[in-house]
């Protein structure tokens, strides 16, 4: 008993040297569900975030009158239409339609919007296209943001990561990952969040040595990127709304465990029944 206690003493000692970078990777953790920590928001505002995301995700052209409508006619909640208007600015969402984006655009120098270049383009095959967006996650006393890279031929989620923030680091960093991990694709397509158009970002996406040709949906136009909003859809649906998390760990795992069975197992009607790994390789194997 005592070696077996004096063996544990010595690995978690020898775990202890390892960078905490390293223990995440051991463990396949992300950092984000170490740091965790929950949103300074009352529980009220958290409950009316989480019945907004779930009404948005049914009827997306609902904006700010009638989603304070909804909640005071339909759910009987005295509340004030600025307090939903700032949390559709928290949440990152607006309604779709030719309108004015409640979501905070980045102003400055420092902020450029490209030109959206999907109209009327179809993907060819894998690393043709990939689209990429940001969605709140709600977690037991608070919330976190997941962003995805979702190639468009195949639907395959080529990268994925939590944060407690948005910010355009942390989007650089998700997509850099993807295309060390799966290459280069020719078009990324995003909103116009601030994240987005910032210079941290859409530099090192249009920087000559990476190729990539950025492309930016049109204010309001949540329906220009919908493979990736029908992503968000399924993944609160399936998942998220079913299985809510205690903390931004669970949270984590969570999630790594749904997007394994939707890139491995789920099957696409328009991928002919098969799954989005399978299209995706097999594509992807042909074209090389």
């Amino acid at each position: 008993m005592k070696e077996d206690a004096k063996q544990r003493k010595r690995h978690v000692d020898k775990a202890s040297d390892l960078s905490m970078v390293r223990q995440c990777e051991l463990l396949e953790i992300h950092r984000s569900g170490l740091y965790y920590a929950p949103k300074g928001e009352s529980e009220l505002n958290l409950e009316l975030m989480r019945m907004v995301d779930e009404e948005h995700m049914l009827h997306p052209w609902l904006g700010v009158p009638r989603m304070t409508d909804w909640l005071r006619e339909d759910k009987g909640i005295k509340i004030n239409k600025k307090r939903i208007e700032r949390l559709f600015r928290l949440m990152g969402i607006s309604a779709v339609g030719p309108k004015p984006n409640t979501s905070k655009r980045g102003k400055g120098a420092l902020h450029k919007v490209f030109k959206y270049l999907l109209r009327n383009l179809k993907a060819e095959g894998p690393n043709h296209v990939w689209a990429m967006d940001i969605t709140y996650i709600p977690v037991k006393g608070g919330y976190l943001y997941l962003c995805a890279v979702i190639d468009l031929y195949s639907r395959y989620v080529v990268g994925w990561s939590l944060s407690n923030t948005m910010t355009s680091e942390w989007c650089r960093r998700t997509l850099e990952t993807a295309v060390m991990e799966h290459g280069t694709p020719e078009i990324l397509n995003t909103d116009q969040g601030s994240q987005f158009t910032a210079k941290e970002f859409h530099t090192w996406v249009t920087a000559p040595e990476q190729g990539i040709r950025l492309s930016m949906d049109g204010i309001g136009r949540a329906i220009d990127n919908i493979f990736i909003e029908r992503l968000w859809r399924s993944v609160k649906y399936e998942h998220v709304y079913l299985f809510p998390a205690d903390d931004g760990l669970e949270c984590y795992r969570g999630l790594r465990k749904y997007f394994d069975y939707y890139n491995e197992e789920r099957r696409h009607q328009s991928l002919e029944r098969q799954v989005p790994s399978t299209y995706y390789q097999h594509k992807k194997r042909k074209a090389a």
